[in-house]
Order: structure tokens, then sequence, then C-alpha cells
């Protein structure tokens, strides 16, 4: 046995678990390891999650009682609130992710970037990895505002695979805004004119969906803007999964026009990342 190969063999067992195997695998394992970072941060900062609940739930219980009576949107005999409670569940994932690219301008002042992309870790791993820290916050959040629309009792059809179908659409959402956010993120320099970006994103995409009102209601030139937007389609989803409506819509055309959003903001992610350091 010659020296080179007992050397090479032994480099080859030390090699990290996230670079062994084919490139799906290495794939995976840097995705897994990213999250698991984004998830010790979380565990560090729980109170945030709390903090940031505050918004929907003022959005729900203010904004949905004071409309609740007043009958101004066609939605049958459906509460209000129960109506608009998928509406905030996307609205507050969304605001998660989209301001989840603060932490890449913040990474790359302070140099953690630099070393990141230096790894020979798959860069579609880092952004996946990234996009599912976002996810568990949104996750982590929604469960809160699951449990307070079933201690205040509110209209939803609670079944396990709405649940399920419903949290698994909303990771979908949460990372294809959170890709869309790192995109940004690649492209924009100072924290504080990624913020004012962010905002003027966010709100055009909340009020121009079904989040807060029927589609039905919209004037045309709103209802075609609402038909290209990829929140409209993620709270239609929500919608159908939680109370059984959602404007007549198919429920796989909204998995599908979700999982097709994060795919484009994935792969622009990617590409667009590693710029980032620039």
């Amino acid at each position: 046995m010659s020296a080179p190969s007992a050397a090479s063999r032994a480099a080859s067992a030390e090699r990290p678990r996230a670079l062994a195997g084919g490139p799906l695998a290495r794939v995976a394992a840097g995705t897994v390891a990213m999250a698991q970072a984004e998830m010790r941060k979380l565990r560090h900062d729980h109170i945030d999650i709390f903090t940031r609940s505050v918004q929907p739930l003022l959005w729900l219980f203010v904004f949905g009682t004071a409309l609740s009576k007043s009958h101004a949107f066609p939605i049958g005999h459906l509460e209000y609130r129960a109506y608009l409670a998928p509406g905030v569940l996307a609205q507050a994932a969304m605001f998660i992710a989209i301001f989840f690219g603060l932490a890449v301008i913040w990474e790359r002042d302070v140099g953690q970037l630099q070393r990141l992309l230096a790894t020979p870790l798959p860069r579609v791993a880092i952004v996946l990895g990234k996009a599912a820290g976002a996810c568990v916050r949104a996750l982590v959040q929604a469960l809160l505002l699951l449990a307070v629309l079933a201690a205040f009792g509110i209209g939803v059809r609670w079944s396990l695979l709405g649940v399920l179908g419903m949290l698994l659409m909303l990771m979908l959402g949460t990372a294809g805004f959170a890709c869309m956010s790192m995109l940004l993120a690649a492209a924009v320099k100072e924290r504080e004119r990624f913020m004012g970006i962010g905002q003027l994103i966010m709100m055009p995409l909340f009020f121009a969906s079904s989040a807060l009102y029927p589609l039905s209601i919209m004037p045309p030139w709103l209802h075609v803007l609402a038909r290209v937007n990829p929140l409209t389609y993620e709270v239609q989803g929500l919608r159908q999964l939680l109370d059984g409506s959602g404007a007549g819509a198919e429920l796989w055309l909204d998995f599908l026009v979700v999982a097709a959003f994060l795919a484009v903001m994935l792969a622009a992610a990617t590409r667009r990342y590693p710029k980032a350091i620039l």
C-alpha cells in the first residue's frame, strides 16, 4: 500500500459530512447545517418571535373585529376574522422573510459572509439553509397564532391534514420570499436602504393580494396585479386549507405557483449570492 493512497483515504475519512456523497447529498447536508445554525440563533433570540407576533394580532383583533360587523365584503356566512386569519399568517411570515436579507448585509459588514463563501459548501445549500432559517421562524410564529385562533374560538376548520398542508404552503411561500430578500440584499449595500426597499416591496404585495378582501371586489387593474402576485396564491391556498374558502381556486394550482416562485427565486439568489461580498 502506497503512502499517497493511505493519505488520500485518511483525508477522505476526515472529510466533513456536508461534503461527502453526491451533489444532492452535499446540498441536503449543507442545507441542514445552515438551517441548524439559524435555529441556534433563534434559541438565543426567542423574544423576537413574541414581539413579531404583536403586529398580526393587531390586524386580527383590531382591524378584523372592526370590520367583522360591517359586512362590507362578500364572504358569505364566514366570520371576517376567520377570513382574515390566513392573510395575517401569510403577511406575518412574509414580513420575517423580506427582512431576512438584513442578516446578509450584517454578515458582509462583519466579514462572516466572506468566510462562508470561502467554504466548499454548495451555494444553493447556503441559500436554502438561510431560507430554512426564515421558515423556522415563520413556523414558530404560525403555531403561536394558530394557538390564539383556537383559544378565542375563531371559526377555522380544524383538521390534521388541513393544518399540515397549511404549514407546508406557508413554508414554501416564506422560503420564496426569503430567497427574494437575499437576492435584494446582494444588490443593496446599506441596511437603511434595504429597509426602505423592503417596505416598498412588502406593502404593495400585501395590499395587492387577497389577504384582506376577495378578488371579486377589486377593480380590473388591481385584479390583474393580484393574479400575478405569488402572495395571492399563498393566501388562497391557506384559506382553502383553513376555512374551506379561497375564491374558487384549485389547491394544486396554488401549490404549483408558490413552488414555482420559490424555484425561480432560489435559482436567482444562488446565482447572485456570491456577488454579495462585492
